[in-house]
Parts: C-alpha cells; sequence; structure tokens
C-alpha cells in the first residue's frame, strides 16, 4: 500500500516521529493500526487508523470498509473488559487529517469531565508517564 511521508498514519511502525507528538504505537491489526492516544483524560483512548490512505470510509470497498470497522469493533470490545467503562464515544474526524481514523473514547460518569457531551480532541489534562502508558496498552492487548 502506498505510504505518504507527510502522513502519521502512514508512517506509523515505520518511522513515528509524527505519530509520537500525539499517540504511542501499539500493534497492527487486520485491516488498520492501534495507536493509545497520549491524552489520557479517558483511560484508554486510542485510535485506530486505517491501513489504507483514504480519505473516509466511503472511499473504501465495502469488504475493506467492513474489515476497517470490525477492527473499531474488536477494539472497542478489549475496551469494554479492560477499563469497563460507562459509555464508549467515537470520532471519526478528518478536516486536516485526510487519512480515515476512527477515536475511540472510553467515558466515565466517575468523572464528570465531559460526561454526557462530546469529548475535546486534546483537552491536555491528562498525560502519563512512559510506564503508565505500557501498562494502559498492555491491558487493552491482554484483552483483544
Amino acid at each position: 500500500m502506498e505510504q505518504h511521508t507527510d502522513c502519521s498514519y502512514c508512517m506509523c511502525g515505520t518511522d513515528n516521529t509524527l505519530v509520537d507528538a500525539f499517540g504511542v504505537p501499539m500493534l497492527d491489526l487486520p485491516a488498520s493500526k492501534l495507536i493509545l492516544f497520549k491524552e489520557q483524560s479517558h483511560k484508554g483512548r486510542v485510535i485506530v487508523a486505517s491501513k489504507q490512505h483514504v480519505d473516509d470510509i466511503s472511499c473504501m470497498s465495502e469488504e475493506d470498509a467492513a474489515a476497517f470497522m470490525a477492527d473499531v469493533r474488536h477494539v472497542a470490545a478489549a475496551l469494554h473488559k479492560a477499563f469497563n467503562p460507562d459509555k464508549i464515544n467515537f470520532g471519526a474526524y478528518g478536516d486536516t487529517m485526510h487519512h480515515l481514523h476512527v477515536h475511540i473514547v472510553p467515558k466515565y460518569k466517575d468523572d464528570p469531565f465531559e460526561f454526557g457531551d462530546v469529548f475535546a480532541m486534546n483537552p491536555g489534562r491528562v498525560t502519563l508517564e512512559p510506564a503508565q502508558y505500557d501498562e494502559v496498552a498492555q491491558a487493552i492487548i491482554a484483552n483483544l
């Protein structure tokens, strides 16, 4: 598949310079790459980025779109098992990043920050130490 050297998702796993600004690469799934979002106001927040450099899901074949959504669903189920959130929000934005990706954001009632509202893209509230990112990532991976 074609890689765009100016795209953080295309380069993820090859050259993590761009993705390191906001995420921690975790692993490859069948149709996507799983990235732990560095801002962890919502414990377990991740990005599922398509392995294909497409603008949105309507640019994919039915088969490829189904495979991508199967990855999204699989990750959401793992987040439910790992962290038992009260709700999971999904966001597929692409105004500035023209590469299909979905933010999967666990929400917790005991954290009044944004519960019952749309999640902030990057609120800058919670960052972790490297070992803590690894702990969150391993909890997700153990439930995939």
